[in-house]
């Protein structure tokens, strides 16, 4: 549930940038331990996207280049997380019959 907007705290903007500098330097790791980056740079992907797009996605990611802006969301893309999809799948798989109470 929710807390209400006054018990809610706000970290304070350096941290927030903190936070978002350290996801992405974790993405980047766990890119790196799958072998998704690091090795030769063999492609070249080219687009036209909007400049506010770039100009957003670069400060939420915290980096400064195209490449490392590529490589940032690809890397999430590769990495992403298909919990959510699993955990649909199983709906109604568990034994009605099974006694859920603490």
């Amino acid at each position: 549930m929710p807390r209400p907007k006054s018990a809610r705290t706000t970290a304070a903007p350096g941290a927030v940038v903190a936070i978002r500098r350290n996801r992405t330097d974790l993405i980047m790791s766990e890119a790196r331990n799958a072998g998704l980056i690091g090795g030769p740079k063999d492609v070249v992907i080219r687009g036209r996207v909007s400049s506010a797009l770039v100009k957003a996605a670069r400060k939420r990611a915290g980096v400064s280049t195209d490449t490392e802006l590529l490589e940032v969301a690809l890397s999430n893309l590769a990495l992403a997380d298909d919990f959510g999809d699993k955990f649909l799948k199983r709906k109604a798989t568990v034994d009605p019959d099974l006694d859920l109470e603490l």
